[in-house]
C-alpha cells in the first residue's frame, strides 16, 4: 500500500477536504501542519518549491514518489486506483 504524507496548515479548507476524502474512503495517511512546524515546512518547499497546501506526497510500492499540489481529486484517484 501506498504511505501518503498530506503537508497542511489549520486554516486551509481545501486541506480539511482532502483529509475528509481520504476518511471517506478509508486511506491512511500522515499529515503535516507546516503552519506548526516550520522545518516540516522547509521540507515541502524544498520539495514543491512553494508555499501552497495541501501537498501530498505520495510513496508507491515501487520506491517511487508522486507529489500533487493542491486537492485534485481526479489526480489522488489516479495514483492510488480509487474508483
Amino acid at each position: 500500500m501506498a504511505k501518503i504524507i498530506i503537508y497542511t496548515t489549520r486554516t486551509c479548507p481545501f486541506c480539511k477536504m482532502e483529509k475528509d476524502y481520504f476518511a471517506s474512503k478509508q486511506i491512511a495517511f500522515e499529515e503535516v501542519l507546516v503552519d506548526e512546524n516550520p522545518e516540516r515546512a522547509q521540507e515541502m518547499i524544498a520539495m514543491s518549491g512553494q508555499l501552497g497546501v495541501p501537498f501530498s506526497v505520495i510513496e508507491q510500492e515501487d520506491g517511487s514518489r508522486v507529489q500533487i499540489l493542491g486537492f485534485d481529486k481526479a489526480r489522488l484517484d489516479e495514483v492510488l486506483k480509487i474508483s
